[in-house]
């Protein structure tokens, strides 16, 4: 394991505005996540406890910037996200990945479970057409599932075979990160 942390957090805050009235101005703000910060080394595994309404899915979320986060530090490896371009985070998503707390809201629909699985190495050009498959299979396998089922839709998965559907595509860049918003909720 290596000393220097892969992620660090430093004060992070994601606020959401509040409007209201006739012309829908601010008339407050809801403090979503308001101060975090921890580090996270190379191995190591972090639990964010709390209530439901405490700011873990939005903290995970930020620390990705698929939330925007208000303010604070969100460094990996390295590099302070918060401050790159839409294009460089692009870029470290290959190394950042997210198992979703809902996986049937984050499976597309209209493509096959293959598809879906295989969509990040097709995106990132990672590997031939022939290699995804492969890939793709071997995922399926990993977690629990046959390699038929890359052939098969979401709605006709359970919830628990849904949710490890997700955890195959966030497995399939080989990521250096992957953040988990409950994880086992399926």
């Amino acid at each position: 394991m290596s000393a220097k942390p892969i992620l660090e957090v430093n004060n992070l805050k994601t606020y959401f505005d509040i409007t209201g009235g006739v012309l829908s101005r601010k008339v407050g703000e809801v403090k979503a996540v308001d101060g975090v910060s921890f580090s996270v080394k190379e191995g190591e595994i972090l639990g964010i406890v709390g209530e439901s309404g405490c700011g873990k899915s939005t903290t995970g979320k930020s620390i990705l910037r698929l939330i925007e986060p208000t303010s604070g530090q969100v460094i990996f490896n390295g590099e302070d996200i918060t401050t790159l371009s839409t294009e460089r985070v692009r870029k470290l998503r290959r190394d950042m990945q997210i198992i979703f707390q809902d996986p049937y809201a984050s499976l597309n629909p209209r493509h096959t479970v293959g598809k879906i699985i295989s969509e990040p190495m097709k995106v990132h050009g990672i590997l031939s057409k022939v290699e995804r498959n492969r890939r793709v299979n071997e995922l399926l396998e990993v977690v629990g599932l046959r390699q038929e089922h890359a052939k098969r839709y979401p709605h006709q998965f359970s919830g628990g075979q849904r949710q490890r559907i997700g955890i195959a595509r966030a497995l399939a860049m080989n990521p250096k990160l992957i953040i988990c918003d409950e994880p086992v909720s399926a």
